[in-house]
């Protein structure tokens, strides 16, 4: 947990949420479970943003859907009007986006690989090599690799048949089924783990729902947790 300084102002943390909503509630609870609070009023103000009609983001990284950009933005905006000092996103492959969406608001907005990379290097140093568990959109475009990359590790990710179960493991968690998926994070997980990787990150924020840390024979890092650590670091900083 993260020390309180009651002598400083604490920021107001804003959800750009949807992507999906159990993912918006799960990063919600642990900033909560977080924060050094001992009654409500020492809690942070959070502004949630829930937006599930926001486009999915794997589909248009593929060129079949819509542009998530545009509802993103507005949610950004909707955030810093209501009085958000910095944003979070709890959807691991929208960050793709994010630069987009940071040119049009005027307030921060949180990295979630950039936070997780940070967190496996404080807490695990002696990792070199870590095993990457997400959407087939995050591993497309890199992020975790370019994270990662600056701290000189090594991002294992899936072959196609395996990442393929893994999306489709994602998807059923957004549809509320979560035994299936579980069973497919610790098969593929392992593989992973069979190749070399000293941590796996379960790189989508539906993939913490059902894969925990102690499931694996190595650790697992929630990025979800991650972020909302840095959330609660930097609204109390």
């Amino acid at each position: 947990m993260i020390e309180n300084n009651s002598t400083k102002k604490r920021k107001t943390v804003g959800i750009l949420g949807g992507m999906g909503p159990e993912a918006t509630a799960d990063l919600f609870l642990k900033i909560i479970k977080a924060t050094p609070a001992t009654k409500d009023q020492e809690h942070l103000r959070i502004v949630i943003d829930n937006n599930p009609a926001i486009p999915d983001r794997t589909a248009h990284i593929f060129g079949q859907g819509e542009d998530p950009t545009t509802l993103m933005i507005q949610g950004a905006q909707v955030l810093e009007r209501a009085g958000a000092d910095l944003i979070v996103i709890p959807c691991n492959t929208a960050h793709y986006f994010r630069d987009r969406v940071a040119k049009a608001v005027s307030i921060p907005i949180l990295h979630i690989m950039e936070e997780t990379a940070r967190y496996v290097v404080e807490k695990h140093p002696g990792v070199r090599t870590v095993g990457l568990l997400a959407s087939t959109g995050t591993y497309k475009v890199g992020l975790y690799e370019a994270a990662f990359r600056s701290y000189g590790i090594e991002v294992l990710i899936p072959d196609d048949r395996d990442a393929q179960m893994v999306m489709s493991a994602i998807y059923d968690v957004k549809a509320g089924r979560y035994e299936g998926p579980h069973n497919i994070m610790l098969e593929v997980g392992e593989r992973l783990v069979t190749r070399g990787a000293g941590a796996v990150i379960g790189g989508c924020t539906e993939v913490p729902i059902v894969l925990k840390n102690g499931d694996l024979s190595v650790p697992v890092v929630d990025p979800t947790q991650c972020l909302a650590l840095a959330a609660v670091r930097e609204a109390l900083a």
